[in-house]
């Protein structure tokens, strides 16, 4: 089972799925349990419940199982919370926001940006002489923008997600 007092841990789910969604997580009780069961057991509002676990489904962290009524012929679906496949999951977002940052960085580097002094617009150099360096909501004079600080938040986050395992 994942720890659920790991702060990446409870960072990513709390990003996944909210601090309700998290609640639910951490009160949620063992074995197979229906959607009503978990929201009376945990004090988390059944629509709340449902969209927690719809997300958890995509993300493939709990497991779900259909069960028919023999007399009546409806279905009960029954959660289970499975959090064994959190540390693969990390890694895949750890992937993906690493490609993101490379992208982003080649981005950076690649390119000149003018920008508004009142914070309208940051434009491509194209971007900017096709306004004729004027602001295209405002008017006043665009002024090229060192992205020096930005590269090198980039670099940053890049050499600490490269030296978490």
């Amino acid at each position: 089972m994942a720890d659920l007092n790991d702060p990446v841990i409870r960072g990513f789910l709390k990003q996944l799925v909210g601090e309700e969604g998290l609640k639910m997580i951490e009160d949620m009780p063992e074995g197979e349990v229906t959607d009503e069961e978990i929201a009376e057991k945990t004090g988390v509002l059944l629509n709340i419940v449902r969209r927690t676990l719809f997300i958890l489904n995509e993300y493939k962290l709990v497991v779900c199982r259909r069960e028919r009524d023999t007399n009546s012929g409806w279905l009960t679906y029954l959660w289970r919370l499975d959090l064994s496949g959190i540390e693969s999951r990390l890694e895949k977002e750890k992937k993906r926001l690493i490609q993101n940052l490379e992208q982003r960085l080649e981005f950076e580097e690649g390119n000149v940006f003018f920008v508004c002094p009142e914070g309208c617009v940051r434009l491509l150099f194209s971007e900017a002489t096709n306004c004729h360096f004027l602001c295209p909501v405002c008017g006043e004079d665009l002024v090229a923008q060192d992205n020096s600080k930005t590269i090198e938040t980039i670099k940053s986050r890049l050499e600490e997600l490269e030296k978490c395992g």
